[in-house]
């Protein structure tokens, strides 16, 4: 029986220096969170088991790295009422990155948070750009 649940993506963006795709490969599985803006806190509440992450690299990289699985639902941090927290699992690198510049030349995204809103940590992403995206990466 086939599960009828969508799977809904999301972004979570990370300095490297701070905690890379590398780190997550390498631990397998961690807990995201140090999120406190009240639009990134609301996106990772909305994470079910299932659903996908693109890990996104700011500071100087600018852009989506790797792919995680959302393995345990997003909930509010026990540390933290202000913030959220989310179990991710590492999925797959992306290789080549999805940089932000070939996203906003392509000009298919400019109401999407990552092109608005670029100091937003944390988004739903929209299915147009899943699409888009997997035309590049299959694996995605």
């Amino acid at each position: 029986m086939k599960n009828s649940t969508p799977i809904h993506y999301f972004l979570a963006k990370s300095e490297p220096a701070v905690y890379s795709i590398d780190d997550l490969q390498r631990d397998k599985r961690t807990i995201w969170d140090g999120v406190t803006n009240p639009q990134a806190v609301r996106a990772i509440k909305e994470m079910q088991p299932g659903d996908r992450v693109f890990i996104y690299h700011s500071g100087g990289v600018s852009a989506i790295v790797g792919l995680a699985l959302v393995a345990g639902a997003g909930r509010p941090d026990p540390k933290n009422p202000k913030s959220a927290v989310v179990d991710l699992e590492f999925l797959a690198k992306i290789e080549p990155p999805i940089t932000l510049g070939e996203v906003k030349q392509s000009k298919l995204f400019d109401d999407w948070a990552l092109v608005r809103q670029s100091r937003l940590s944390t988004m739903a992403v929209p299915e147009k750009f899943v699409s888009w995206a997997r035309r590049k990466h299959p694996q995605i």
